[in-house]
């Protein structure tokens, strides 16, 4: 079914369009029509920052009990998981996310959105205590403003609501900028939003290209940016922000590394690694793109991995026996190639993928799942995300040096160590420079601080953390 969008959601309702442009949507798996949005000129953007800017400063969100605001996201919870498989279906048919993948979202989209109602309930919105070298203060954190949520396309509504929910929670008014790529799926939750009780103004969602969304992040009714994506975007956002001195927090790329230990099962650990080095045809910023591994084991390793690559089902996205669908667009699948060439070029051993379209596919943005082994640390292709399903396999000599191999990196957003011994594991943790780690198979924990160390980002989304990002303090002497 093409679903077409006519107006945009300003402030709760659908209003005309100020500009005349329209994007469509199409499947990168058989280029079939998805859906139509229009797209935002610059004042469209003036019409929803100025709706947020009198929704914030006169309007009854940001003072209403923290409470009320709980009730109303907690709703839009409810109504959300009724047409959560309805959403699924809409994520893959846009940007082609495998049916197992958008299914796992929605379990991660209900999971994040209880956690935090949870930090919203355990906050500290406001605190009394004594003061030095007398008297007292009440410490109040109260919502930093009007904020653009600028999302990327990969994971549309898990990475809008892990923004919203914070925002919304904190008492602020939000303009989401969805990507183009995906500019369907997120029509729906401004409705959602009103139906919950949301009150008029403080939502607007509207899709952009880079010119109307740098206008969005610099216009000076917005006080505050949330931005998911590139490394390269998000400096622009940040140098952007700096100018104006706007409140910016930024969860940006990554080159995660998985350290295999010799104790490691090796079948136990492919298999595992399978989920986490190729989500989402590899478009995930925390896929584990370097996995490395003792040399002694590489070869082992190597076999094991490229078995189960092989083993990979590659097709229709909507299928649910299908592993890997499409990359987003077809020049995504011309970048991806682009690094299999850089790899090739560089010396590093082909062992599974390569160049051109997989065996028995013959039309769609795909690529075939790519294992480099023995891969020099140095290279492009062990250094730059790539975004697709391309892993390296990297050898190293003992722990020191594994070490120094996950720290050799610009990035630092995820990663792993594999082991039988989990205190191990954690020593070994505490001694990478990335954001995030599991021991194993373990799964995140969503009331925790997720972000990125060095050029992986700004800030951390969940837990009380990401509330954090969207409040001011104000500290009354009394």
């Amino acid at each position: 079914m093409t679903r077409n969008f006519t107006q945009n959601f300003v402030g709760g309702k659908r209003v005309d369009p100020l500009g005349s442009e329209v994007i469509e949507v199409r499947s990168p798996y058989d280029g079939s029509l998805v859906g139509t949005v229009p797209l935002a000129a610059q004042a469209d953007v003036d019409l929803a920052v100025g709706v947020a800017r009198e929704a914030f400063d006169e309007g009854p969100w940001p003072r209403m009990p923290v409470a009320d605001r709980i009730a109303v996201i907690r709703k839009f919870t409810e109504l959300y998981e009724a047409r959560s498989r309805e959403f699924a279906g809409l994520v893959t048919a846009e940007m082609g996310a495998p049916a197992w993948f958008t299914d796992a979202i929605q379990d991660l989209i209900r999971n994040q959105g209880e956690a935090y109602l949870i930090a919203a309930e355990q906050y500290p919105w406001e605190v009394r205590r004594e003061g030095y070298p007398q008297g007292a203060s009440v410490w109040i954190r109260e919502a930093v403003g009007v904020v653009a949520a600028i999302i990327p396309w990969n994971a549309p509504h898990q990475v809008a609501l892990a923004k919203l929910f914070p925002a919304l929670l904190a008492g602020c008014t939000v303009i989401l900028k969805l990507a183009p790529e995906t500019a369907i799926d997120g029509q729906y939750l401004g409705e959602l939003f009103s139906e919950a009780g949301l009150p008029e103004g403080v939502l607007s969602i509207l899709v952009a290209h880079r010119d109307v969304s740098e206008h969005l992040a610099t216009h000076p009714g917005v006080d505050k940016i949330g931005f998911t994506g590139s490394t390269v975007a998000g400096r622009r956002i940040a140098s952007l922000a700096g100018q104006q001195l706007k409140r910016v927090s930024l969860e940006l790329g990554g080159k995660s590394a998985a350290i295999v230990l010799d104790d490691a099962d090796i079948g136990q650990t492919v298999e595992a690694l399978r989920y986490r080095s190729f989500p989402n045809n590899g478009q995930v910023c925390v896929a584990q793109t370097r996995i490395l591994v003792s040399r002694q084991r590489h070869d082992a390793f190597v076999d094991a991995l490229v078995d189960n690559v092989q083993r990979m089902t590659i097709g229709d996205p909507a299928d649910p026996g299908t592993f890997l669908g499409p990359v987003v667009a077809e020049r995504q699948r011309q970048r991806i190639s682009d690094y299999i060439s850089s790899g090739l070029e560089s010396g590093a051993h082909l062992a599974a993928g390569g160049l051109g379209l997989p065996e028995g596919i013959n039309h769609g943005a795909f690529v075939k799942p790519t294992v480099f082994a023995n891969v020099d640390n140095k290279s492009s292709i062990a250094q730059e995300e790539i975004f697709g399903p391309v892993v390296c396999v990297i050898p190293y000599d003992g722990i020191d040096d594994a070490v120094r191999l996950a720290n050799e990196s610009a990035y630092g957003l995820s990663g792993s160590v594999w082991t039988n011994d989990s205190d191990k594991g954690l020593a070994i943790s505490r001694r990478i420079r990335t954001g995030g780690l599991t021991i194993n198979n373990t799964a995140p924990d969503l009331l925790s601080p997720f972000g990125g160390f060095k050029q992986s980002g700004i800030g951390r989304e969940f837990g009380p953390e990401a509330i954090n990002h969207y409040i001011e303090h104000k500290t009354v002497a009394v």
